[in-house]
């Protein structure tokens, strides 16, 4: 083994992504849009797949073409199954080495007017997509010995929330299922785990953040006292990615800012 001799050679041998592909779901905006950024940092060509995805211009083919890294755009609506298995298809007849299912939706209504249509379409995206992708990429993963697996989970894997009895339900479920690919592809040299961010500063949280009683309740509650900016989920992502993390089997790991700690 080749043991480095300076920091920057440390850190790359740690982090480092050469020669590898990774699929980001939900990389037009948001998260997903950081997450396929920093990935290209680390030397990741990246397949970004959104519901729309352009084909032409978009902010993640700059942002991944901007680190002199290839970009391959999917377009793919979540909530339909028969366009979920064609991606699953296409995604698994090419070589993809991490699968980042990060592409979700929240309906907010309580609980007792909670519509079947609004569970079902949550649970669809949320879950039954990443389920989907995952046992086809995984597959192919398992085939050839090594791949990585990272699932956006939630502070509400842990906890219910208000309102959102299906984003709660499909989350909590993430979780599950994190778990459960882990015990079965551990050992097949298959990572699978999960990122559960707290709070972060995005276009889904941007009512909350300019109501000042909910945004005071939720600053007040967070250890850090403020809010996640995107590129703090995305570093948690790419450590779980790395050869770093090459033990690190079925966690759930919490970016917060000490939230859940509280």
């Amino acid at each position: 083994m080749t043991v480095a001799t300076t920091p920057a050679e440390f850190t790359h041998s740690l982090l480092g992504l050469e020669g590898s592909t990774a699929v980001v779901t939900g990389a037009s905006q948001g998260i997903g849009l950081a997450i396929a950024e920093t990935l290209a940092k680390a030397g990741a060509d990246v397949i970004g797949v959104s519901y729309g995805m352009a084909s032409g211009e978009s902010d993640a083919r700059t942002a991944v073409e901007a680190q002199g890294r290839a970009f391959t755009p999917l377009s793919c609506d979540f909530s339909d199954r028969e366009q979920v298995s064609a991606l699953a298809a296409d995604l698994a007849s090419r070589r993809v080495d991490i699968l980042i299912n990060n592409g979700g939706t929240i309906r907010r209504t309580p609980a007792a007017t909670h519509s079947d249509e609004d569970f079902d379409h949550v649970l669809d995206v949320n879950l039954r997509t990443a389920f989907v992708l995952s046992r086809e990429v995984g597959k192919t993963m398992l085939e050839r010995g090594s791949g990585k697996i990272v699932n956006t989970a939630s502070m509400l894997s842990f906890q219910g929330g208000i309102n959102v009895p299906g984003y709660t339900s499909s989350k909590s479920a993430i979780a599950g299922l994190t778990k459960a690919l882990a015990n079965e592809w551990a050992a097949g040299g298959v990572n699978v785990n999960a990122v559960a961010p707290g709070y972060v500063a995005t276009a889904n949280t941007h009512d909350l953040r300019q109501d000042p009683v909910r945004s005071k309740a939720i600053l007040d509650r967070i250890p850090a006292g403020h809010w996640a900016d995107a590129s703090d989920i995305a570093g948690a992502v790419l450590f779980l990615c790395s050869p770093a993390a090459s033990y690190i089997h079925g966690a759930i790991l919490p970016v917060d800012g000490g939230w859940l700690a509280r």
